[in-house]
């Protein structure tokens, strides 16, 4: 019989076009020249939500991105960061480095799911293929401590949990596993565990909330199951979904129940106290008809991992950002992005850029949290999350952030609450000791996180705006 061959590839070809005309993507780092900071380049071929993916990048290794300068015209991406580790120095660690160079510019193409916050560089899948499952509610009193008992009644085991709650809309995300094999659930379970969970979030829809709700809102019920397998597409990461399914649920409209609760300016579940407003975002866009960009600026409190909302967002929202500066000096943040939209035109209605206003406040604020920390570690078991929400619950306090994570030996848990009484005050010290006794073997640790009065906002003494105004002067001139 005659064999067949298959046809011979070199494995080289594929990197023959790199090796003709050099890499597609340069990252370097700059150790030298700053003094307190590591300056991270970037030269990318340019493609759709490049910035997007480099903040990312950098967000998923903790750094802090101080300032930072982006160019993206004829089919070139350039970037220019500002950065420092987590605790304040250089980037120095070879593995953070190698991750960014290897992962900036690549396909990223992987199995179409949510990553979560623990699988970082330096570990593998630390819990097999457990299944996400993405909320986006009406919130209310309770509803975070309800969804964890449902999923202990459902018998799945909780391995990892985020929730944030903002201006009364509830966003979750949750990996689960089955409590008894501690292996990916199947689909007739999930169908169950999806109605139980709808069920549950369909009661945010009170009698008397609908009666005080506005034409305008609307009560947002979903569950979404997301399976560890799936079609192929960019990995996006807890944080990006959170903000996506708060985006969904319109959390940039304050609900008139909560306008009445606390004064006028101030976000509930925030702090209802003189300070807030103050530390409100201001957001300001305007056009500039001669290049046919709109301008973007975001002035707020400085701090981390806000450059990935405000970028995030802005994708989300299908604007393409060709320039940007951002800086952050004094405890404060400046960021100018030069936008349009997918179709190539500027923001052209007033209402179109109050919505994007509202949504880029919305995307600051939604991170924000003045309520007290409770930093827990437990050991691990099925109803643990319950049991430690009930206990909340039953105290009074109302949970606007969570964080749950399972150790690499998955026999702990770190749990992470931002926690007010529910007339949005902060929590009595007495109280959390009491909770400490009741809570016996559970390791908890107290930090109130403080509202700071920002300092008076200061702009930058250069921006792209100026730029782009200063070469349009000059050129009037020469043609005159």
């Amino acid at each position: 019989m005659t064999k067949a061959y298959s046809p011979y590839f070199d494995p080289d070809f594929d990197s023959l076009s790199e090796r003709i005309n050099g890499p597609s993507c340069r990252v370097t780092f700059d150790n030298e020249s700053l003094e307190d900071y590591t300056i991270v380049k970037i030269d990318c071929v340019k493609k759709q939500d490049q910035l997007l993916e480099v903040v990312q990048v950098l967000t998923e290794v903790n750094l802090t991105i101080s300032k930072g300068y982006i160019s993206s015209d004829a089919g070139w991406f350039m970037d220019v960061f500002h950065v420092k580790e987590e605790n304040g120095k250089k980037v120095s660690d070879p593995r953070v480095i190698n991750y960014i160079q290897q992962t900036i510019g690549s396909k990223r193409i992987n199995p179409s799911k949510i990553t979560t916050q623990t699988s970082k560089l330096y570990s593998t899948d630390l819990h097999g293929e457990p299944t996400a499952i993405e909320m986006a509610a009406t919130d209310r009193p309770g509803l975070f401590s309800e969804i964890s008992a449902a999923l202990a009644d459902l018998h799945c085991n909780i391995v990892e949990a985020h929730a944030w709650s903002h201006n009364a809309r509830l966003a979750c995300v949750a990996y689960i596993s089955d409590q008894s094999s501690d292996t990916r659930i199947d689909d007739h379970r999930l169908a169950a565990i999806k109605h139980h969970l709808n069920t549950i979030l369909h009661a945010s829809n009170t009698l008397e909330n609908t009666s005080l709700q506005s034409p305008q809102h609307k009560d947002v019920k979903s569950v979404g199951l997301i399976g560890a397998g799936g079609s192929e597409g960019t990995m996006t990461t807890v944080e990006r979904r959170l903000h996506q399914l708060l985006l969904s649920a319109q959390d940039f409209d304050v609900p008139p129940v909560q306008r009445r609760a606390c004064p006028p300016g101030i976000s509930v579940g925030m702090v209802c106290d003189g300070e807030k407003e103050a530390e409100k975002a201001s957001v300001l866009i305007e056009n500039c008809s001669e290049k046919g960009y709109s301008i973007v600026t975001v002035q707020c409190k400085d701090r981390r991992r806000l450059m990935f909302d405000t970028v995030c967002t802005l994708a989300d929202m299908q604007y393409v950002i060709s320039h940007a500066s951002v800086d952050s000096h004094g405890g404060h943040a400046f960021q100018e992005y030069f936008v349009r939209k997918i179709d190539g035109d500027a923001l052209s209605s007033e209402s179109e850029k109050q919505h994007a206003m509202k949504c880029l406040e919305a995307a600051v604020e939604r991170r924000v949290c003045e309520g007290t920390r409770l930093e827990l570690c437990a050991n691990n078991r099925v109803g643990l999350l319950s049991d430690i929400t009930r206990a909340l619950r039953e105290k009074g306090l109302v949970v606007l952030r969570a964080d749950l994570a399972t150790k690499m030996d998955k026999c702990t848990v770190d749990i992470t609450f931002y926690v007010r009484d529910i007339f949005g005050n902060n929590v009595d010290m007495e109280l959390v000791k009491s909770m400490k006794r009741e809570m016996g073997l559970i390791d908890l640790a107290v930090k109130n996180e403080k509202a700071v009065k920002p300092l008076p906002v200061v702009k930058p003494r250069f921006s792209i705006g100026d730029i782009f105004k200063s070469q349009i002067e000059k050129l009037s001139h020469i043609v005159l």
